[in-house]
């Protein structure tokens, strides 16, 4: 099998500009996994690397969609494959990177993922509730679904009961791990949670200064707020301040909060996999390169 290198971590870690050296040094491309930066439009509260930081380094998986289209898993996974293999064909190294552990998963084990297609009128009907009551329903409908389904993410929840119901099937059994396609090495990098919530806040401060409040307002003037790309954080904090619901200092707190939050949860999920090496620095993470190379 050929080898595919995977740089994974919490948010605002830093994984975008280590993986650009990384790639670098070992004749690398990137792909992205990470499920917001896909949309076009919506740069700064995705934090998307930008074209100068990208230092030559083909990116995919960037700017792919508008934010009302659709992006399954199924697609995600369809896509990264392919892209892997021309980078491989190519002589040179796939570098997956991002913070979604599920897109990350599904390369990783090779997940089957079911093949259903969305139904609008369910999808209507579970919208109306909130995340607590529909993690609840899936609760009863496929408890061992809940050990990998993020409780506050209200899409993905939504999306596994639609499995469900559609299916009469439980969604966990359904997401079984398939034949290895490639020789995987998993870098984390690690980071204390105090120095994690100061680089959160900084980045928050800078998203504001870069213009954050204006990219939300102009993304509203053409799509729908509720669209499940504007439920992302960073954007779905601004929305009640437009609305004059809140204090821009408010907004600040709410974005450094969630994506805390959101950091945290990430490290659960990343936690369970035995086969990530974690890292502190590049030197650590071209080691362990260096040695699978």
């Amino acid at each position: 099998m050929k080898k595919l290198i995977i740089i994974l971590g919490p948010t605002a870690s830093g994984k975008s500009s280590l993986a650009v050296k990384l790639a670098k040094k070992f004749n690398g491309e990137i792909i992205s996994a990470d499920s917001r930066q896909v949309y076009k439009e919506m740069n700064i509260g995705t934090a998307k690397i930008k074209e100068k930081e990208m230092k030559g380094i083909p990116h995919y998986l960037i700017n792919i969609l508008n934010p009302d289209q659709e992006f399954t898993l199924s697609q995600f996974k369809e896509k990264t494959i392919k892209i892997i293999k021309d980078i491989q064909k190519r002589g040179k190294f796939p570098f997956l990177v991002g913070g979604t552990g599920l897109y990350i998963q599904s390369i990783v084990d090779n997940l089957s993922i079911p093949e259903i297609k969305p139904n609008q009128k369910l999808r209507n009907q579970l919208e109306k509730k909130s995340a607590e009551e529909l993690f609840n329903q899936l609760k009863e409908l496929d408890p061992e679904s809940i050990k990998f389904i993020d409780q506050k993410n209200k899409r993905r929840i939504i999306r596994a009961l639609e499995v469900c119901l559609i299916t009469k099937k439980p969604f966990s059994e359904q997401r079984k791990k398939g034949r290895l396609l490639f020789d995987t090495l998993q870098i984390g990098l690690l980071i204390e949670n105090k120095i994690l919530e100061k680089k959160i806040e900084k980045r928050t401060e800078l998203m504001i200064k870069e213009g954050l409040v204006q990219e939300v307002e102009k993304l509203i003037e053409k799509y729908d707020p509720k669209l499940p790309s504007m439920s992302g954080i960073g954007y779905k904090e601004v929305i009640p301040y437009l609305k004059k619901e809140i204090s821009l200092e408010e907004t600040k707190k709410l974005i450094s909060l969630h994506t805390f939050q959101y950091a945290k949860r990430q490290m659960t999920w990343f936690r369970r996999d035995q086969r990530i090496r974690w890292i502190k620095n590049q030197e650590e993470a071209e080691a362990s390169i260096g040695n699978i190379l």
